[in-house]
């Protein structure tokens, strides 16, 4: 790789930032929502379609790959991008989350967790350096340190331990990670809601220094009042001359608001769990296509969207096509909430180009207090 990985500012309101990551795969224009492809897939979509809803890169998941196929067959088979089909960007996740929801079925030390797999129960080890060495095999543009998901509630005293364990984990992962010119690592902010942590886990995390930062352990049940209590203060607690990233959020408000208090990346399962389970995600808020009430609606979900589900299929055929359980319902349904998802991140990139946010956000919620029309 002969780019290098980088971050540029173009425009900000308020708090809010209009940027570019670059990566020598392509650009990521931010605010960026990254679908996720869990498995070296993005359900129900080829990479194609992603790419088609306007996506700049993917999410890939550690934990799952490292199980299957496994992080050393990839790499033989040439490295997650290649075995995807994905040319552009993808961000991993360091596995730590997923371990450390395996309740009963892990053993954490200072040196990292051994856990038994979902899948056959067979037993496994991550540890920052692990982690690192398999997020390389895998070919990763963006490798997230090895952290412990604080769990939600937690004790001062609970969370104050988990995010200082996380932080020495940062310095190792970052020992781990070497010198890889063209690759990133991101650390993670961790403490819960408690300023206090909050602010010795980003001083720790800049003195270990990294390329991207991301906000973790929020989306854990806290509540979005409580999740934007801390993004009131914490995304200021990190560098501005780098990306940042709230992981595992979420709902278009989730999104939104974030933007509004200095997120400049996401990721979630949601617009395509939403899509597989009948849910449609649009300006009006959500649509869920099984009801009755659509089964004789000749309109789209939406009739502004551009995406295949609207321009060519009526409500009628996609509350049949759930109903009979036809894979071309989570095709579609999938296709036109990853299609929102990117529409939504446009708007807002747009908003903040053009110094008016605050009107673009009132338009988004005054329209979705007003919800869907009813069906002719």
């Amino acid at each position: 790789m002969t780019k290098m990985f980088g971050y540029k500012v173009a425009a900000t309101d308020g708090k809010a930032r209009r940027g570019v990551v670059s990566t020598p795969r392509g650009d990521i224009q931010t605010p960026a929502f990254m679908p996720v492809g869990t498995a070296a897939t993005v359900k129900a979509m080829l990479p194609s379609s992603v790419k088609a809803t306007g996506a700049d890169i993917l999410l890939g998941n550690t934990y799952h790959l490292m199980l299957r196929p496994g992080a050393e067959r990839m790499a033989r088979l040439g490295g997650l991008h290649k075995f995807m089909n994905w040319a552009g960007p993808i961000l991993t996740d360091s596995g730590g989350f997923q371990v450390m929801s395996l309740t009963g079925l892990r053993k954490l030390t200072e040196k990292g967790v051994t856990f038994k797999s979902h899948v056959d129960g067979s037993e496994h080890y991550l540890s920052p350096e692990t982690s690192m060495e398999i997020q390389a095999l895998l070919g990763s543009d963006i490798v997230m340190a090895f952290d412990e998901c604080t769990p939600f509630p937690a004790t001062r005293e609970v969370s104050l331990d988990s995010m200082q364990r996380s932080m020495r984990w940062a310095q190792r992962s970052k020992d781990a990670f070497g010198e890889r010119p063209g690759y990133a690592l991101f650390g993670i902010q961790q403490g819960s809601i408690f300023p206090e942590q909050r602010e010795e886990s980003a001083e720790a995390l800049k003195s270990v220094g990294f390329d991207g930062y991301a906000i973790g352990g929020l989306a854990v049940g806290e509540g979005q009042e409580a999740m934007f209590d801390v993004l009131d203060y914490a995304p200021g607690m990190l560098p501005d001359d780098k990306p940042r990233y709230l992981m595992g959020v979420g709902k278009p408000d989730d999104i939104v608001g974030a933007v509004q208090r200095g997120v400049d990346m996401f990721d979630c399962v949601l617009p395509s769990r939403s899509g597989r389970n009948g849910q449609a995600l649009t300006r009006m808020g959500a649509i869920n296509i099984k009801n009755a009430r659509h089964k004789d609606d000749p309109r789209p979900l939406d009739p502004e969207c551009t995406c295949p589900a609207c321009t060519g299929y009526s409500r009628a055929y996609l509350h049949h096509v759930f109903k009979a359980n036809e894979i071309i319902s989570s095709m579609l349904m999938t296709w036109h909430n990853l299609h929102y998802y990117q529409e939504l991140m446009t708007g807002l990139r747009g908003a903040i180009e053009a110094g008016a946010l605050d009107d673009y956000v009132a338009g988004f919620h005054e329209l979705r207090a007003k919800g869907d029309l009813e069906p002719v």
